[in-house]
């Protein structure tokens, strides 16, 4: 079990992952959660904070605290994706994003796709020093990554285990969808509502799914990519159908990739080298090849002994 947790990685899988993952957090602060900012003009009374924020206890948001915890979040996310410093910026902006997510789920809903990105922050820090493509293995980025997995699959499994303790076998069988579609769905979703019982038969697909996602651990590496590109798809689908994104799931759900392979920085500078003209002239020339006769080489007849085509005399 140890070495199942302990799997060493390449470095350069953990370092992209990192960048990845603090990249996530400073769009997320700008693209998918700047509502929080907004809570702030909400009076204080409505604020019912988390467990979590009861036991240490945090102060009721103003917008002065909410202020600085934006910006300085954003900062160091992004200072924290050069891979600078993974220690002490890795641990500031789990602690920022964690007050962050607890001021935004502490006014009666709270998101459970938050989950593994929490955990990758929680343990990114852990991992230690690491450069974009280097090969070397390390068992800390490895327990890093493995941790981060288990998070999104637990995600998944929980997902199920909350639908049939609360909603029963009435779940599987009632109108959950269809009432998801009334609220937020698509032309593409109201074309597939159309077909009979199609979504019951999703609502059971989705149960079935997530209670067996925990097999992506037991396949072998091939086929464990091309099950987290099923959970990729569903997504897609989900997207496509009630928009419901799941993104700081998604990011979080890139730890079972092979990321260290994706290189756009390399990318870029080669394609920057091979359109520049000091590449062009830099090439070495083609050597010189000298025109052959075909017919001297004995390749074949010259074009004046070719059969003649009927109906015309042979010769020019």
């Amino acid at each position: 079990m140890t070495r199942w947790l302990t799997e060493a990685v390449p470095r350069g899988r953990v370092a992209a992952f990192r960048t990845l993952v603090y990249l996530f957090v400073a769009a997320d602060l700008v693209v998918f959660t700047p509502w929080v900012r907004t809570r702030v003009s909400v009076p204080g009374d409505l604020y019912q904070p988390l467990l979590i924020g009861r036991l240490l206890p945090l102060p009721t948001p103003t917008e002065t605290l909410v202020t600085v915890i934006f910006w300085a979040l954003l900062l160091l996310a992004l200072l924290a994706a050069t891979g600078r410093a993974p220690r002490l910026l890795g641990w500031a902006v789990c602690a920022l994003y964690l007050e962050w997510m607890i001021i935004a789920m502490s006014y009666g809903k709270v998101d459970h796709d938050r989950f593994g990105l929490l955990v990758a922050l929680a343990v990114l820090p852990t991992a230690g020093r690491a450069r974009h493509g280097d090969t070397t293995r390390t068992e800390a980025g490895g327990w890093a990554l493995r941790v981060t997995q288990i998070a999104v699959i637990c995600t998944y499994f929980l997902a199920a285990f909350a639908k049939l303790r609360f909603g029963g076998l009435d779940w599987l069988t009632g109108s959950v969808l269809a009432r998801a579609i009334i609220r937020r769905g698509t032309d593409l979703a109201d074309l597939i509502a159309q077909v009979p019982y199609l979504l019951i038969v999703a609502q059971f697909g989705i149960v079935a799914f997530e209670l067996l996602s925990p097999m992506v651990f037991l396949l072998p590496q091939r086929w464990r990519l091309a099950m987290v590109g099923f959970f990729y798809s569903f997504h897609a689908v989900t997207i496509a159908t009630i928009t419901i994104s799941f993104a700081p799931h998604l990011a979080a759900m890139t730890s079972f990739l092979p990321l260290e392979r994706v290189r756009p920085l390399v990318w870029g500078r080669r394609l920057v080298r091979r359109g520049s003209p000091e590449a062009a002239t830099t090439e070495e020339p083609q050597p010189h090849r000298a025109e052959v006769d075909p017919v001297a080489a004995g390749a074949g007849p010259a074009l004046d002994d070719q059969a003649p085509v009927v109906g015309r005399p042979a010769g020019p």
